[in-house]
């Protein structure tokens, strides 16, 4: 099991590794060693999250979840296959923990008087220096 609060635990069964070649550092070892992490997680079909968790997470990744509703998170960021099987696993805690809390709410505010007059004053202000700018009268005596 997979803590990631207190009321979402992920059973590792619901998560899939696959080794791929990494096109990352690794010199000559990058040609004979999966050394990059495949990390699959099946959004649409887990029993452990909420609705409201479901979809949250689904717009929090963005491009990286299939149309099928599968997770995609690839880790190739270190030479060795643990590191970035951590950095894949820890990546998804990251993800799904951010997903698990709703957003606050936004409430509405409004301006004080004295914000309201200093952006009206400085609106007269702007003005003034404007029509300042405009063609000069000529007196003609």
């Amino acid at each position: 099991m997979i803590y990631i609060t207190s009321t979402i635990l992920i059973p590792e069964a619901e998560i899939k590794e696959e080794f791929i070649h990494s096109s990352g550092p690794g010199g000559q070892n990058v040609n004979k060693v999966a050394t990059a992490v495949q990390l699959r997680f099946n959004v649409g079909n887990s029993s452990s999250l909420t609705d409201g968790v479901r979809d949250r997470l689904i717009r929090l990744a963005g491009r990286r979840i299939t149309t099928a509703g599968i997770l995609i998170i690839e880790a190739k960021r270190f030479r060795t296959q643990s590191a970035n099987r951590k950095d894949a696993m820890d990546r998804l805690i990251n993800l799904l923990r951010r997903a698990a809390y709703p957003p606050r709410l936004r409430r509405k505010t409004r301006p004080t008087r004295a914000s309201e007059e200093r952006r009206l004053e400085a609106k007269r202000r702007r003005s003034r220096a404007k029509s300042l700018r405009g063609p000069v009268a000529v007196d003609e005596d």
